[in-house]
């Protein structure tokens, strides 16, 4: 058995056209899975897809573009219709796209920028899960992966409803190992800490902020989107078949450290 193949094995990824979700993608089908790219613009879902099928050089992973607003319910049937057109099956589903439209104190988010969070964050996943969940049960076959954030296990002074959600996830990807165990469906969540993405920019491009999360951290960086990808790598595979309903912090330390 090779711990970390993927080869067979179709992955749908949210939020993959830059980032962390982008990384995912590229490592899933490095590891020869048949990755489905997908953001809201199709002409980005192609044009990584493009860029991720050209690095692979002839190895037997593959990847397509499918575009969905993860907002909208129609977008995400569309998603998982399309990818059993191409493919025939969903094994392996990452829910990474989120939004945060709000920072600051917990005293002025308004209702429009609370609720985009929580239907972005949270009921989007719930969605997309229990679309898939039916034909992982009846292969007895499957796997689901959050990405939640440090945001969820920590309190935060700008980041309250956003932390809100992520802890949510952590609680999401526990139910559905609870609940859908005894059919091999695996469930996990990841909490990256902070990652030099687009997403997070607001954060490791403030010097002071920088500063500050890199001193409270005992590596003394903040991370990169490879080194969650890889996680996703190991929790999708049979390296780790016997991870169920767990969060896998991933922060260089900073949360674990005094």
């Amino acid at each position: 058995m090779t711990l970390f193949d993927l080869t067979g094995k179709v992955a749908v990824i949210t939020g993959s056209t830059k980032g962390i979700g982008r990384a995912i993608a590229e490592q899933m089908a490095r590891h020869g899975a048949r990755v489905v790219v997908s953001s809201r613009k199709a002409d980005a879902c192609a044009q990584v897809s493009a860029e991720i099928n050209a690095l692979l050089e002839g190895q037997t992973g593959e990847a397509i573009g499918i575009p969905a607003n993860i907002s909208h319910k129609e977008d995400l049937e569309n998603l998982v219709a399309k990818t059993r057109e191409a493919f025939g099956k969903i094994d392996i589903l990452v829910c990474n796209a989120a939004a945060n439209p709000y920072y600051g104190s917990m005293l002025g988010i308004n209702d429009e920028q609370f609720d985009k969070i929580m239907d972005n964050n949270i009921k989007s996943n719930h969605w997309l899960s229990s679309m898939v969940i039916p034909e992982m049960q009846v292969r007895k076959d499957g796997v689901i992966i959050i990405i939640s954030s440090i945001g969820g296990v920590v309190g935060h002074t700008t980041l309250g409803a956003y932390g809100l959600s992520k802890a949510a996830d952590m609680a999401l990807a526990r139910n559905i190992g609870a609940e859908f165990g005894g059919d091999n469906i695996r469930a996990n969540a990841i909490a990256p800490g902070l990652i030099k993405t687009d997403f997070a920019k607001a954060l490791w491009d403030n010097p002071e902020y920088l500063k500050k999360a890199t001193a409270s951290c005992p590596l003394s960086r903040i991370g990169e989107p490879n080194e969650i990808a890889g996680a996703t790598v190991f929790l999708a595979s049979a390296a780790g078949a016997f991870m169920n309903g767990q969060t896998l912090i991933i922060d260089g330390g900073r949360t674990m450290s005094n």
